[in-house]
């Protein structure tokens, strides 16, 4: 699906289906440095039992234009502009790391646009090391490499996709080596080592939210996640099993089966 929002062209991937305003809506936000095709598995799911989905890339990414967000808060209100040039006037947002980011900042700040709120790999603090960003800026290909060793856990590394000949770690290599050439992921670690607002955020909180986390996780501890968690009235934590930083890839099953009895899909 092709949409315009902010003046620039947006493509967001939609599941396989036409997107349908007078349905539920569920957005999917990808992280840093990645676009809408991490969400492959759940974003068909969700599209086929009773939601109207979009995954789109955003601002510079993938098949986006525009040029990537300064910020999570700027990426936040780009969401809500989104939600209005598809026609959508609520959705259940499911957000990864710096997606999650955003989806919790547009969540606590305009409230009435978000029926449900899923967070991956989240924190109240998305801390990059100041070499990781050089790295991005001078050294795309040792960027990545940090970037890949660090997202995923132990299985994710080797192989481990449940998908017959696909390696997890090559896939995120071929995003990152995209972002990294445009200049988009050093954008994206800027912005997410500046957020300082998920405490703050989560605090305000009023919807029913879900934090899905990795046991292995080394970008967003899983003590990290937990203690945000607490922060939130209410919420509903699972932690993934063997599953670093990027679960919905790592474990997309699991993850699908939490979604799936969050959203109540049918």
């Amino acid at each position: 699906m092709h949409l315009t929002v902010d003046g620039a062209g947006v493509y967001a991937h939609t599941g396989g289906q036409p997107f349908d305003p007078a349905k539920p809506a569920a957005v999917f936000v990808h992280g840093a440095g990645l676009d809408h095709t991490v969400w492959a598995l759940q974003t068909r799911y969700v599209a086929h039992h009773g939601f109207s989905v979009l995954a789109p890339d955003l601002p510079g990414h993938g098949r986006s234009g525009g040029k990537p967000l300064a910020s999570v808060e700027a990426i936040a209100d780009w969401i809500a502009a989104l939600l209005d040039a598809a026609g959508a006037q609520r959705a259940a947002l499911i957000g990864h790391s710096m997606g999650a980011a955003a989806s919790l900042e547009l969540a606590a700040r305009r409230p009435q646009r978000v029926a449900k709120l899923a967070l991956l790999g989240i924190a109240a603090r998305l801390a990059v090391h100041p070499d990781l960003i050089a790295a991005a800026e001078s050294d795309p290909d040792l960027a990545r490499e940090m970037i890949v060793d660090w997202a995923h856990g132990a299985r994710g590394r080797i192989g481990g996709n449940p998908a017959a000949g696909l390696w997890i770690a090559n896939t995120a290599r071929r995003l990152i080596d995209r972002a990294g050439a445009n200049r988009v992921l050093a954008q994206d670690l800027k912005a997410c080592g500046a957020w300082t607002g998920g405490a703050a955020a989560a605090a305000k909180l009023a919807c029913p939210t879900l934090l899905i986390l990795g046991a292995e996780d080394r970008m967003t501890l899983t003590k990290a996640g937990n203690e945000l968690a607490g922060a939130i009235a209410g919420a509903q934590v699972d932690v993934l099993p063997d599953c670093g930083h990027m679960m919905m890839v790592e474990q997309p099953d699991m993850t699908l089966d939490l979604l799936k009895a969050f959203l109540g899909t049918r």
